[in-house]
C-alpha cells in the first residue's frame, strides 16, 4: 500500500532543506507558501495552497514520490481567506479538505510515498510537541499522527539538523522497528531509500504502473460471469 509520512518541526529546523539530495526526476513538490527552496538545486513543483488541487494531483499519481511543503499552511491560508465568513462552517470545511488531502494518498500505487511537512506546536505546559494544525476540529476529533505509520520530528541544536525517529516522551515521532536509527541526518532522500528498502518498494523515480493495473482490474471484472 502507499506510504504517508509526516515530518514536523520548528521553522528553520531543516524540513525543506531535507529535500536537497533528490534528483529532479525523483520527486515533485507542492509548494504551499510559494517560497524558494533553501538550496540551489531546482526541483519540479506546483505552487498552490488549494488542498483540493493538491489531492487531485496526488490521485493522478504520475510520480511515486511527492512532498507537500507546508501542509499546515494550506489550512492557515484557507482560514485567512475566509476570515470574514461567519459561523463554524469554514472550520468544518478546512478540516475535511485537509483530511481528504491526506487520504488521497490511499488511491496511489503501492510504491508511492507522500511526505507532508508541517510546523510544530508545543502544548501550553510544554509536555508535548506535535504537528501544528489550524482549527479545533482536527485537534479535538482527530489525532493527526494516527493517520501515519511514520512521523519524524525535525530538530536543530544550532550545530546540526536531524530527524528524531522515535518519541522521547515529549514528541509524537514514531517509525517501524529497525527502519531507522533513533536520530539521523535531515536527508529525506536517505529516509525515502530506507522506507523503500524496508517495504520492498520500487525506487523513487520509477515509472508508476497504477493506471495499467487499474485497467487490468476493470478488464478482469468485465470478463467475470454475471
Amino acid at each position: 500500500m502507499p506510504v504517508k509520512v509526516l515530518i514536523y518541526g520548528e521553522s528553520g529546523s531543516g524540513k525543506s532543506a531535507s529535500l536537497r539530495n533528490f534528483d529532479d526526476k525523483e520527486v515533485a513538490i507542492f509548494n504551499v507558501s510559494e517560497k524558494p527552496l533553501p538550496f540551489k538545486k531546482k526541483l519540479p513543483m506546483m505552487k498552490t495552497s488549494d488542498m483540493k488541487v493538491i489531492a487531485q494531483a496526488i490521485k493522478q499519481n504520475d510520480l511515486n514520490c511527492y512532498v507537500v511543503d507546508d501542509a499546515g499552511l494550506a489550512m492557515t491560508f484557507y482560514l485567512f481567506g475566509k476570515v470574514n465568513d461567519k459561523g463554524y462552517e469554514k472550520f468544518t470545511n478546512v478540516a475535511k479538505d485537509f483530511y481528504d488531502m491526506i487520504r488521497a494518498v490511499d488511491s496511489c500505487s503501492d510504491d508511492t510515498i507522500v511526505y507532508f511537512l508541517m510546523h510544530s506546536d508545543r502544548s501550553e505546559d510544554g509536555s508535548k510537541v506535535k504537528a501544528k494544525t489550524a482549527g479545533k476540529m482536527i485537534d479535538s476529533q482527530l489525532t493527526l499522527e494516527s493517520l501515519f505509520t511514520i512521523v519524524l520530528h525535525c530538530v536543530t541544536d544550532g550545530k546540526r539538523h536531524y530527524f528524531q525517529t522515535q518519541s522521547d516522551g515529549v514528541t509524537t515521532a514514531k517509525s517501524p522497528m529497525d527502519m531507522f536509527p533513533l536520530e539521523m541526518d535531515n536527508d529525506l532522500k536517505v529516509v525515502d531509500t530506507a522506507i523503500r528498502e524496508y517495504y520492498g518498494l520500487a525506487k523513487c523515480g520509477t515509472p508508476v504502473q497504477k493506471k495499467q493495473r487499474k485497467t487490468a482490474e476493470v478488464t478482469t471484472m468485465k470478463e467475470m460471469p454475471g
